[in-house]
């Protein structure tokens, strides 16, 4: 499994018995799942067998064994790392897409896409699921509230991963375990669906971050902003149509259970093209690894001009210099992280919260239910168009000014219903007009919030920075799934401005802090990054 271009793993054998160890463990849960084929592949109340139980402790066995296999040899990373030749980024950044751009580009959206299946089939299984364990609808929704808190435990978790062994190291760590809770579609009982629920959460939750970090250490300057807002677009909508087209095909053979299982070979996937995915060589220039930087470097933009003069902004991180999660908190990323932060958490929200309430409010406000469905379509046909926009804005206009932009939009969107619901105005034009204005606004939130962050945050905090944003619009969305079960989002106006008001703090504390990375050098970025906060701290500011 080691390449030239890549960074060597510590044991490659150990990351092949690993994969095979959760693989045999996930198999081992099909004849159980196949003996269930007489009534419906319903599975609720059949005991263990041996068999079921011996995969169920090889996979947490093949997860610790890849793990160790896929650590680079980090006494290596130290040993290079004083006197070695710095490695000349802007070179890179100068050339056009080519070739293997878009291999990595496609690869990516496939991972992406995969990322966004698992946890997008929830809404699918819950059904069969609720019927089959014969729960409420309530306790069903315990599943959504338990992948949300995996997906914002493992953002942040898989961001460090991302940052201390590598991006790739971290991908395939998180495709692994994808295929390892595959075992979700052969639990006999609801709470394992529960526990397997969460580390399926954590998976998907830590691949999303490292694929816009590595996207952008890899993309020239001149195209990164438009193909992470793109990726992100494309790769989530690619995900949710696979959800559905998954339930339409597989549902009605094999059950709700197919959707899970369909970890296993979307894992595999992600495994069999390790071989079109390098390892950042920012990453490795920061880890000290020069040589293999040069290499992945020399692969993507063509043999390196060694004569030049050493680029300062590239060199290695001071290794007297403990990276922490709570740099992020600290110097020049404290006043971003915090604006960033507060608009994540905002946005879940509005994603988890008001919209997942809306048609339930706009039936109270007299509204039948194929009015209120009709309208909430119609909307959602209208937003559709505003990805092009977001990606035109955010290449063309300004990265930081079209995410306040659309910040300030969804406050907007927000208080618009927040005055509706104070003067009892009960207008469809209005009703539809607020509501395409706030899905297209949020939708475009979203879809600058963690390219954003991979754009702004220095190499060795990158994984960790999109991680913890991501993991606050996850927070968001546990925040809101709380606040519905006591009652806020039953009160369209209140929830309204409830969370327009920290939505329009996010986007002054934006404007202030944040900088435009359109068409700039990650390494110039962060030189601007420090400069402001110089300007701030010399004159007061907050």
């Amino acid at each position: 499994m080691s390449k030239p271009q890549s960074i060597s793993f510590h044991h490659p054998w150990a990351v092949w018995f690993g994969c095979m160890a959760i693989v045999a463990g996930v198999l081992a849960h099909m004849p159980m799942f196949w003996m269930g084929r007489y009534n419906g592949f319903r599975m609720v109340g059949m005991p263990m067998d041996m068999t079921m139980l011996v995969g169920m402790a090889l996979i947490p066995v093949g997860l610790a064994l890849a793990a160790f296999g896929l650590m680079p040899r980090l006494e290596q990373m130290r040993a290079q790392r004083i006197g070695a030749h710095v490695v000349q980024f802007h070179v890179a950044d100068g050339v056009p897409l080519n070739r293997e751009h878009w291999k990595l580009v496609i690869v990516l959206v496939v991972a992406l896409a995969v990322d966004v299946l698992k946890p997008a089939s929830l809404g699918f299984v819950m059904p069969g699921m609720t019927e089959e364990y014969s729960i409420t609808k309530e306790t069903a929704g315990l599943l959504a509230l338990i992948a949300l808190t995996g997906t914002t435990v493992g953002s942040v978790v898989w961001g460090r991963i991302a940052d201390t062994f590598g991006r790739r190291a971290a991908i395939l760590l998180s495709a692994l375990m994808f295929i390892g809770t595959a075992i979700c579609g052969a639990m006999p009982s609801f709470e394992w669906n529960l526990a397997m629920c969460f580390l399926m959460g954590a998976s998907a939750g830590g691949l999303l971050p490292i694929t816009f970090t590595l996207m952008a250490e890899m993309i020239p300057a001149r195209h990164r902003g438009w193909l992470l807002v793109a990726l992100g677009g494309v790769g989530t909508s690619a995900g949710y149509l696979l959800a559905a087209g998954a339930a339409a095909v597989l549902e009605p053979l094999f059950s709700w259970r197919a959707l899970w299982l369909l970890g296993l070979p979307t894992g595999l996937m992600i495994v069999f093209l390790d071989k079109f995915i390098p390892e950042s060589p920012r990453f490795l220039a920061n880890a000290g690894l020069h040589r293999e930087a040069q290499a992945v470097l020399s692969r993507y933009s063509g043999v390196l001009d060694k004569d030049e003069p050493a680029d300062p902004t590239a060199a290695a991180h001071d290794e007297e210099t403990k990276p922490s999660a709570w740099d992020l908190l600290r110097g020049s990323n404290a006043r971003v992280t915090r604006g960033l932060m507060v608009c994540g958490i905002a946005w879940g929200l509005a994603n988890f919260g008001f919209l997942l309430w809306l048609p339930t409010n706009l039936r109270a406000m007299g509204m039948d239910a194929g009015t209120a469905t009709a309208l909430l379509a119609r909307s959602a046909i209208l937003a559709m168009p505003g990805i092009a926009l977001v990606i035109w804005l955010y290449h063309r206009w300004s990265s930081i000014k079209a995410l306040v932009l659309f910040i300030a939009l969804t406050s907007a969107s927000l208080l618009a219903f927040f005055v509706m619901g104070l003067l009892d105005l009960q207008s469809q034009a209005a009703m539809l007009l607020a509501t395409v204005g706030l899905l297209v606004s949020s939708s475009g939130v979203i879809a600058m919030l963690i390219p954003y962050a991979a754009e702004i945050y220095p190499v060795h905090l990158r994984g960790t920075g999109s991680g913890v944003i991501a993991a606050c619009s996850k927070f968001g969305g546990i925040l809101g799934a709380l606040f519905g079960v006591l009652g806020l989002f039953g009160n369209l106006t209140l929830s309204a401005l409830f969370i327009a008001l920290p939505m329009a703090v996010s986007a002054v504390m934006l404007m202030r802090s944040g900088i435009d990375t359109r068409g700039r050098r990650l390494e110039d970025i962060q030189m601007d990054m420090q400069a402001r906060n110089s300007r701030l701290t010399a004159g007061g500011g907050a």
